[in-house]
């Protein structure tokens, strides 16, 4: 979904961005800190969703939100809670209450990804397909991306990471991750497990690509620092002591 934030608090701003850059359902169009501009982007370039604070200068986000397309979707950001009843005349989502929280912020997200008409992407192979699919896999598959289909090769994974019913491959041909809709369980069983590994619930890492691991089995890798987390630690353990030659 397209998004774009408005708040006159910059520093509420930079909190919405990193929320959203940590978001896959989520592209960020735009932020404003004044609601005169932010309308006279929206003119140019509507969005799905917008990220609103309430209590602005020149207009408050009430009178901006009456001004949008009907289907434009709203999720109110605010430090006053008296005014959750009166956003509810607009197509408004969610009413978060600052200061946000992220897990907030995403089942607000979840709840406008339920409302959006856009076509949810067709589901990647069953997961009972997958081990059959991996063996003639050779050196790389296909993931859909966007309506079509990407070529990964394993040597270029760095690592995936998942957030519900989809994943994302980060890669060390590329600055951006590929978006695909998948279980992490499924991505577990289809890549080789001597090569990659899960060491978090929403972390699997490929063991050639690791840079460093430190005393509190924190993972550096690519532009990421992953925590092992304790249901996975003891066969990174193992593994590390296989290949551990140092005294």
């Amino acid at each position: 979904m397209t998004c774009i934030i408005v708040d006159d608090e910059p520093l509420a701003v930079k909190l919405l961005e990193s929320f959203v850059a940590r978001t896959p359902q989520l592209e960020l169009k735009g932020a404003y800190t004044d609601s005169v501009e932010a309308i006279a982007a929206l003119r140019e370039q509507p969005v799905d969703l917008i990220f609103l604070d309430i209590q602005m200068p020149d207009m408050d986000g009430l009178e901006l939100a009456h001004m949008l397309p009907k289907e434009t979707m709203i999720i109110f950001t605010t430090a006053f809670k008296e005014y959750a009843f009166d956003s509810y005349e607009v197509n408004t989502v969610d009413f978060l209450l600052k200061p946000v929280r992220y897990n907030k912020f995403l089942a607000a997200v979840e709840k406008a990804e339920a409302r959006s008409p856009q076509p949810i992407p067709p589901p990647f192979p069953k997961e009972r397909e997958i081990p059959s699919l991996r063996e003639g896999m050779g050196v790389g598959f296909f993931i859909r991306v966007d309506g079509e289909l990407r070529q990964l090769q394993f040597n270029d994974i760095l690592y995936v990471s998942g957030m519900k019913d989809y994943v994302m491959f980060y890669l060390s041909t590329q600055p951006r991750p590929l978006i695909t809709h998948m279980t992490m369980k499924a991505v577990e069983d289809m890549l080789p497990a001597d090569r990659f590994m899960r060491v978090h619930r929403s972390y699997i890492v490929a063991l050639d690509k690791i840079r460093s691991i430190d005393r509190n089995d924190c993972i550096y890798i690519g532009e990421e620092i992953i925590h092992v987390t304790e249901a996975f630690r003891q066969p990174f353990q193992d593994y590390v002591t296989r290949h551990c030659v140092a005294k």
